[in-house]
């Protein structure tokens, strides 16, 4: 198969601005350029994605900008239907057949090719195939134009917002945020485009449709099976006469790959008719299996279907990267909350709640790539889809494949704009039944064969109407492999819709919140730390959502933001002794949620002093998003199976600038929660338990840890050591969270009011550390105020580092050395690395990360789909050696990386952001003791012209330092 994808030198403008028909613009008088009414257009993507390209309305991701722009509602439909132009070359040969591909619309369109008319119907969630092949111009010269119209009930948004607007787009099969949410604004096209990709596809007389690839395993995993059904569609007039060709291959070390299997049918397939066939089942002894994150490799296989026509030779293939895994789902008998099983292994889920990666749907590979990499950096291992965004897009699932991000995907329904609300929802869900069903289907088939998808939803805190609810049931009904009955049924599990993967009726039914649909998931606010691990706090074993806070960094606030936004929240003290923020009101329109809630929870900005300025706001903020997020995944992981199966946090990314519940921010940097949740969420993990401050080790790996010990260190605001203890030799069980010793340190006489704490798990063998966990504590009754003072002290640092480029592309090694003086000389500080390796800084291949470019772009893999093809060399730049000097002894608190570069455009206010996003880290906002090195890798790519540079700031580094 040969495929050509659409994505540039479209054109578009406003239907009504446009008085050729779809006729002419595709024969006679096609567009000659960017001249009005004739614009630039970004497809894929949105008209408003569009206007906003072409300077035509406000970026509405910044600042009030939104409120500028006209709504659907006040506008009109006719304002957002646009017409799409393009032109492609291809000129048709002998027995070829060709089709144009809409990989999905919204929300309806007329195709126009070379003056012949299709219509594409409705609905979001479909794909659209076009045979082309009899209006293919003979001179190969092809005029494309649609005309995309939006969703039929686009809604209006009530004067108070609200969840879902007014909940009419609710009627349609489409995505239910665009008309605002508690956490996003209003988007004024409804997300009218053409959303997704745009391809021409050329075959032989016979075309491959929807395989279906299905692993089943025996003997303890020891046998496995590749069941493979496919659709075959001849197209031509005569008999087909064929050979499909089924063959399997694995990556081994360099450039090599095995073929593992090769398996070739002989079939014959009547003139205009399709045929399934289904491949005998194909065995391997021990295959590579994929794993989720933190449990494994994520192996993949490449699997190859191809057919072969007689008189033409090949006709069509198709390729895909398959994961052998089994994905079990049930309701765990001790704790009442579902349990997921990957390769008969528990999975304690630990992930995040995903609504899009963009609310314009500006949707790119490399986007989607840092989006689920960000995810595994956080040592997540699910991802739930939520039912008011999208089906999302197979890029999507491809990085969750690589990197191992198990995926619960909900179809389209939510219970504010599908049962509840204000006003009140229709429950019986969108008005055309049968389009829903439709495009649950396709996007079944769509998805089906990524090893990451794990879960089948029908919606977000609702139930689909019933007719939908028991179609989606027969149509994910699990096949007898992947459960516990037993049966006579040898049907192949390939035959199944998808047969592989539970299905359940909603995010708060059957193993989740109290698994009978009532309102039993949030909180979604701030919360005091130690109720995170007091069993008061959550009674259900498996929390589809749980909120808090999520404040970026001051330096995109300046950049997303005019200066009347920079202004911090005004504190009002309450009667009752309790703070309330007032915001101000670009802050309340971003969707800020407040540090305090009165009655319950003290401003947990002001533990650290009143802010001075946007900039003291935003770093006491990381502060306590850091803690927040840390307290919230350890206190889950400390009942690990005996009260919990698995938690998602709401929500880990915002698709706009928004200003709550995120671990990274639209622009793609990175909050200080998304460390705390690095480090919470560690496979190996030693933490603190904060209500009843024992220390306590976590093993969520299916290894024994043997040979462990616990290095315990209590660290002064004066450089001192007054609490040190090495625990005894002991052993963790497999999945089992093992309390080791009391931290008597805050009983003691002389306990200082606030204090840091250092955690340190290492093997006794060999001193290396497993686990290193850093707090900084108060005693009951103290505040962290004390900490504003320790800002003066100057703690010298070393920092080594080392480059590697390619290209664009670069990758640092650093070592950062806290050199003051360790005051406690019966400490043992141990090192997150060997001081006698130097391997340290020179192997940049020891962990194959998607930036490993020198390794991975030069060999055929599942990474030449992220960074394409081709051999590409690198430089090493020399080893540098940065200090900052200080004569002071203590802990280097809270340090935090940044890489910038040359100046860029000014904004919208004249503010300068410097900033090289995204980038990498393999640690930040972290804190180092007297006498201790840390390593600290980054990776990032600089625009073209620009030399980066690395800053380093922290709490008592109140300058930018250029440390690289």
């Amino acid at each position: 198969m040969v495929k050509k994808v659409l994505d540039s030198g479209w054109l578009a403008a406003r239907s009504t601005e446009v008085s050729l028909t779809g006729v002419q613009l595709t024969t006679t008088h096609p567009p000659s350029g960017s001249t009005a009414p004739w614009m630039e257009a970004s497809v894929p993507g949105t008209v408003l994605g569009t206007l906003v390209k072409n300077k035509l309305v406000p970026d509405p991701f910044y600042g009030l900008n939104n409120e500028a722009i006209i709504d659907i509602a006040d506008s009109g439909r006719e304002y957002y239907t646009f017409w799409f132009f393009t032109s492609f070359e291809y000129a048709l040969s002998a027995n070829q057949h060709v089709d144009l591909n809409f990989r999905a619309i919204n929300y309806s369109a007329d195709v126009y090719l070379n003056g012949h008319k299709q219509t594409l119907p409705k609905g979001m969630f479909r794909r659209h195939t076009l045979d082309i092949t009899d209006i293919l111009n003979p001179s190969g010269k092809n005029l494309l134009a649609v005309v995309v119209y939006p969703p039929d009930h686009p809604g209006t948004i009530p004067a108070e917002g609200g969840q879902g607007g007014d909940h009419e787009i609710g009627k349609d099969v489409a995505t239910q945020y665009v008309e605002g949410w508690d956490w996003m604004c209003p988007i004024r096209d409804r997300n009218t485009g053409i959303w997704d990709e745009v391809s021409i596809t050329v075959t032989g007389p016979v075309k491959i449709i929807d395989p279906h690839l299905v692993s089943s395993f025996f003997d303890d995993f020891r046998r496995s099976y590749l069941h493979t059904t496919v659709e075959l569609q001849n197209k031509s007039s005569w008999v087909a006469e064929c050979t499909v060709t089924l063959q399997v291959t694995t990556e081994l070390e360099g450039n090599i790959c095995l073929v593992e299997h090769l398996q070739n049918s002989v079939l014959t397939i009547p003139a205009k008719s399709d045929i399934e066939y289904t491949f005998p089942p194909l065995f391997f002894y021990k295959p590579n299996l994929w794993w989720p994150n933190g449990m494994g490799k994520q192996s993949l296989y490449n699997v190859e279907i191809s057919v072969d026509v007689k008189g033409f030779g090949e006709s069509d293939s198709w390729s895909h990267y398959f994961g052998f895994r089994k994905i079990e789902s049930t309701i765990d008998s001790n704790t009442g909350g579902r349990l997921f099983k990957v390769n008969g292994q528990p999975v304690f889920i630990r992930g995040g709640n995903w609504i899009l990666s963009d609310g314009l749907l500006r949707l790119t590979k490399k986007r989607y790539m840092t989006d689920i990499k960000f995810h595994a950096d956080m040592n997540f291992n699910m991802l739930r889809c939520w039912g008011g965004g999208l089906a999302e897009r197979p890029d999507f699932y491809h990085y969750c494949d690589l990197y191992g991000l198990l995926v619960w995907q909900e179809f389209w329904i939510t219970g504010d704009v599908d049962g509840r609300g204000i006003p009140v929802s229709n429950p019986d869900g969108p008005l055309d039944h049968d389009l829903f069903l439709l495009c649950a289907r396709d996007t079944i088939k769509l998805l089906r064969n990524h090893a990451s998808l794990a879960l089948w939803v029908g919606g977000n805190e609702q139930v689909p109407p019933y007719d939908i609810n028991t179609a989606l049931k027969s149509y994910l009904k699990l096949h007898p492999l992947f459960t516990n009955e037993n049966t006579t049924d040898s049907t192949d599990p390939s035959k199944y819709m998808d047969g592989t993967r539970s299905y359940v009726q909603g995010s708060m039914w059957d193993g989740f919140a109290d698994g009978k649909g009532d309102f039993t998931d949030g909180p979604y606010e701030i919360q005091n730390p130690e109720d995170f691990f007091k069993d008061t706090f959550y009674k259900y074993g498996f929390n589809p959502e749980v909120g808090n806070v999520g404040m970026p960094v001051s330096a995109t606030i300046k950049a997303t933001m005019p200066p009347e936004g920079w202004s911090i929240p005004i504190f009002k003290k309450k009667c009752n002794g309790y703070v309330e923020e007032i915001p101000n009101p670009i802050w309340e329109y971003h969707k800020y949620i407040p540090y305090s809630k009165p009655g319950k929870v003290h401003d947990q900005i002001l533990m650290y002093g009143y802010p001075k300025n946007l900039d003291d706001f935003c770093e006491k903020a990381q502060l306590v998003n850091y803690i927040q997020y840390r307290a919230l995944l350890e206190g889950w992981t400390s009942r690990m199976w005996t009260k919990y199966t698995g938690v998602l946090i709401w929500k880990t990314q915002n698709p706009w600038t928004g200003l709550r519940g995120q671990f990274y921010d639209h622009l793609h940097d990175q909050t200080a929660g998304f460390y705390g949740c690095r480090c919470a969420a560690e496979p190996v993990h030693v933490q603190l338990n904060l209500a009843t401050y024992f220390i306590e080790v976590v093993n969520t790996t299916a290894d024994e840890l043997s040979d462990m010990a616990v290095e315990i260190s209590v660290w002064d605001l004066d450089g001192a050591c007054p609490y040190y203890k090495v625990t005894e030799k002991m052993s963790v069980p497999p999945k089992k969270v093992e309390q080791v010793v009391e931290m008597k340190y805050p009983n003691s006489k002389n306990a200082k009011p606030v204090y840091f704490l250092l955690l340190k798990l290492f093997r006794v063998s060999d001193t290396a550390i497993v686990s290193r966990n850093f707090y900084w504590l108060r005693l009951s009754g103290e505040d962290y105020t004390l900490l504003e003072e320790y800002r003066t002290k100057k703690v010298p640092l070393k920092i080594t580092s080392d480059v590697l480029v390619s290209g664009s592309k670069y990758k640092v090694k650093m070592i950062l050395e806290n050199s003051s003086t360790n005051l406690n000389s019966k400490v043992l500080v141990l090192n997150n690395i060997d001081d006698k390796d130097d391997s340290n800084l020179c192997n940049f291949n020891q962990a194959p990360l998607a930036e490993d470019f020198t390794k991975q772009m030069n060999k055929p893999s599942p990474w030449r789909n992220i960074f394409g093809g081709g051999v590409i060399s690198s430089t090493r730049n020399r080893l540098k050696i940065s200090t900052i000097n200080g004569t002071d002894t203590g802990v280097a608190f809270f340090l935090h990386l940044s890489v910038h570069g040359a100046k860029k455009d000014h904004g919208n206010n004249g503010y300068e952001d410097t900033r090289i996003l995204p980038v990498h880290y393999s640690d930040n906002y972290f804190s180092i003791i007297p006498g201790e090195t840390m390593k600290v890798d980054l990776s990032f790519e600089a625009p073209e012209g620009v030399v980066p540079r690395v800053l380093l700031t922290g709490w008592n580094y109140s300058e930018k330092h250029t440390i690289l």
